[in-house]
């Protein structure tokens, strides 16, 4: 398929996510199966053009506003509401490398009334990149250079200094690594990372979790056999470390307080070695489904599902748990690598939100922890409110609890040079995951 075709799936694609709520990879993914004769290097291409505008938004719709609209072929069969969508692919690829730029160009001019309109185009785009370079401030460059709100830039860099949230930005306009965690209820990484090869997808080892392999190239891993016999799960390596963190033994009690679709109570299952009890509790019914699903293929059976009540206290469980895992609500702004449109959705009254609601969940699941059990607070999220702030608060009103630091843990890891605080913290920029938190309390008396 030309490109110029390409480029109007494209902006179809981003007008419908930009239209939208939900995850921009969930509506992605429907709108290939609903265009089924796109074939690999076109879906790639897509899927490029559509993370490509969502990561650079913000510098693209200025170049927008700063150029008018080229003329291009009525040749290209498109509906005028996504005209503007159009423009946005357009020029986030004549924003791209020199290289890349040219060969797209070629490809491209012949929608042009003349090759004259597509150069002159570039040179006004080169133009206004450069005058833009004047700025007020290293907040209001950073964001514009990196595409991203200014108010989550000044945050940052309140929390983390300037020279880390440069490159914090930077690393999180690439896209983040498909990466497994292996079963090891059924196999060994070893094991997983030959079956893998035999089936031509090379892997390597991740660089600290002992049971993650990443891919080299992205490949739809969910139609193998491999997959469906459950040797494998989906998990960035983030997450798997987060699970090991937790550290449950075999025969502890273990509640996994907002379970979703179940990826950490897997991990866990496989670190008990089938031995004990977590209990997934979650207050999405459809989410738990899933879990179900992902149990029996899994072949972990130490597992109980546990539909919840949103804010409600169950008296059958406290002071029952070895361990409490609160993989609590957040903003989600440690994963903008996978989903780029969270950049523009996330807002400060959104943190204050579920600041509020984060305290409640930890005031509620606390009671489960029984006398010298663990109860460990974690989030995907790298705003300081839903993190630090959330256990600072816990900690001044339950003095029954105590913070442990995680430094034999980060040590065991080879994460010791990655973090030197009292709590656990993953920057992408740093360890190459997703942003993780995480704060492990214990309970004295």
């Amino acid at each position: 398929m030309k490109k110029i075709s390409l480029l109007g799936h494209a902006a179809e694609a981003y007008f419908i996510i930009n239209s939208s709520n939900r995850p921009a990879d969930v509506l992605l993914d429907k709108f290939f199966r609903s265009h089924k004769y796109l074939g690999s290097h076109d879906r790639k291409f897509i899927a490029e053009t559509v993370y490509g505008i969502l990561r650079y938004q913000s510098k693209i719709i200025w170049l927008e506003q700063q150029t008018e609209e080229c003329e291009l072929s009525s040749s290209l069969s498109l509906h005028r509401k996504y005209h503007s969508a159009l423009f946005r692919a357009l020029l986030f690829h004549l924003t791209e490398s020199t290289a890349a730029r040219a060969q797209f160009a070629l490809e491209i001019e012949e929608a042009f009334r003349t090759t004259g309109d597509l150069h002159r185009l570039i040179q006004k785009i080169d133009t206004l990149l450069s005058m833009a370079k004047k700025f007020e401030s290293a907040v209001k460059e950073i964001a514009f250079q990196n595409s991203f709100p200014e108010w989550l830039v000044q945050d940052w860099c309140g929390h983390y200094g300037e020279t880390e949230t440069r490159a914090l930005c930077s690393v999180m306009n690439i896209s983040a690594p498909l990466t497994l965690r292996t079963n090891t209820l059924k196999i060994s990484r070893d094991e997983l990372q030959a079956i893998l090869l035999r089936n031509n997808i090379h892997s390597t080892s991740t660089k600290y979790s002992p049971i993650g392999l990443q891919l080299e190239k992205r490949v739809n891993i969910f139609q193998l056999p491999a997959f469906r016999d459950g040797l494998f799960e989906v998990q960035d390596e983030g997450s798997q470390l987060l699970s090991l963190l937790v550290d449950p033994k075999p025969r502890s009690k273990v509640i996994d307080a907002c379970a979703g679709a179940g990826g950490k109570s897997l991990a866990l299952a496989a670190i008990m070695k089938n031995r004990g009890e977590i209990f997934a509790m979650d207050v999405h019914s459809t989410r738990l489904d899933e879990l179900r699903k992902r149990i029996k293929r899994s072949g972990a059976d130490i597992i109980r599902i546990e539909a919840i009540e949103e804010n409600m206290l169950n008296k059958r469980f406290i002071s029952f748990a070895d361990i409490v895992l609160i993989d609590a609500p957040c903003s989600g702004t440690g994963t903008i690598r996978r989903n780029p449109g969270m950049k523009w959705t996330v807002t400060l009254k959104m943190i204050d939100e579920l600041f509020d609601k984060q305290i409640q969940i930890l005031e509620i699941n606390s009671h489960y922890v029984k006398p010298n059990g663990k109860l460990v607070y974690a989030t995907c999220s790298l705003m300081e409110k839903e993190n630090q702030n959330v256990i600072e608060r816990f900690l001044s009103s339950h003095h029954e609890f105590i913070l442990e630091k995680p430094a034999a843990f980060l040590e065991k890891y080879n994460l010791a040079t990655q973090s030197t605080s009292d709590y656990f913290q993953l920057l992408p920029h740093v360890t190459g995951t997703d942003g993780f938190f995480a704060a492990v309390l214990k309970k004295i008396s």
